[in-house]
């Protein structure tokens, strides 16, 4: 899937500009993407990686409902 992000420049301040930007991609998991495809990752190792981060966001959510009550 292709997407195009866009950041409106206003008054010429670029520097805005580029902090929205790098929010945007930060949301989107562009840096993070970009940081594990720097090197190979066999499968058995980007399944392991996957299991490993659904059980820490499993236990965020479960510490954050226990939290709440």
């Amino acid at each position: 899937m292709l997407s195009f992000m866009q950041v409106i420049v206003r008054d010429n301040n670029v520097d805005q500009a580029l902090r929205v930007l790098k929010k945007k991609m930060q949301r989107e998991g562009v840096f993070r993407e970009m940081k594990l495809r720097r090197h190979y990752e066999k499968p058995s190792e980007k399944k392991a990686r996957q299991k490993a981060e659904a059980i820490r966001r499993n236990r965020k959510l479960a510490r954050k409902k226990m939290e709440r009550e």
